[in-house]
Parts: C-alpha cells; structure tokens; sequence
C-alpha cells in the first residue's frame, strides 16, 4: 500500500469519477485514499468480509464473484481502468461484502477507506450529493448487466461456471 497523497492526487485526477470535484472535496477524499500495488492472483476481499475500501482500477483487471447454491462461484463482472468497486460497501445497511474481488491481471487500485467516505459525505452534503449522484448511476448500471446475466443464467439453468 502506498500512502504518497501526491500519487493519490495524480491517479484521482486521471479519473473522470473525480474531474468535476471541487478542489476541497478532492482533497478530503484523497486524505482518505491510498494507491496498492495488485497482483494475479491477490484477493482484495471474499463475499461475506467486513467493508473496508472502495476501490477503483488504475491499471488491471479485478474479478467480482459470488457464490451461487447449485453453481458454485459465478463471476458477475471484471473490473477494468476506471471502474469502481466495492461500492456497497459505502451504502448505509450494507457492512459485508456482497462478493468477492480477486486481481486476474497485475495492476494498481485506489482504495478509498468506506466508513471515513460516509463520514465526509454526512458533514458535506454537497460532496454527498456528488458521491451518491455517481453511485446511483454506477448502481444502475450494474443492475442492468446483473439483469442481463440473470436472464442468460435461467435461459440455461444446466451450465456451470468456474
């Protein structure tokens, strides 16, 4: 884990998530970021661990799995430069990790720490707006993609996925 809030800010500033920020708001939530180095292999957190991060790919890809009764582990997405993940973990009611995220491709993550981004969210509602505002959209989208693999899932109950 790498804790230069120089890098920090470098990184964040390649991230369209960020661009429209206020300088301030920027600066709080890189007082709350770090940058890791990721490795093949690597599990950043198994479905069912404590939050901890959200997470966003600088360079890499991150598989998010779940367990599925009769399937085994299915893979629900592969999180590429610039996607987020972890996302979950910065909702109100949800304090477990509702899948789990392994590197498949050596990279380097932005790992924002969840409870102090709610807490500058609650004393900022304008930085909570902003960080919602995405969310919902990054929510939504995902809900389209899970509705997609769902209907692909029951179209062939029979197939196993590894």
């Amino acid at each position: 884990m790498m804790d230069n809030k120089a890098e920090v800010l470098q990184e964040l500033g390649k991230i369209p998530w960020f661009h429209e920020l206020k300088p301030e708001h920027l600066q709080k939530i890189v007082a709350i970021a770090h940058l890791q180095n990721i490795k093949n292999g690597e599990v950043l957190f198994r479905e069912g661990d404590q939050e901890g991060c959200l997470y966003i790919v600088i360079q890499g890809r991150v598989a998010l799995d779940i367990f599925v009764p009769a399937r085994g582990k299915v893979r629900i997405y592969t999180a590429e430069p610039l996607d987020v993940f972890g996302w979950s973990s910065i909702t109100a009611g949800i304090h477990r990790r509702t899948a789990g995220a392994v590197c498949i491709m050596d990279g380097l993550v932005v790992g924002i720490d969840a409870e102090k981004l709610r807490q500058a969210c609650d004393e900022d509602h304008d930085l909570g707006y902003v960080v919602m505002r995405r969310l919902s959209n990054l929510i939504a989208s995902r809900l389209m993609v899970t509705r997609l693999q769902l209907l692909d899932m029951f179209a062939s109950p029979e197939a196993k996925n590894d």
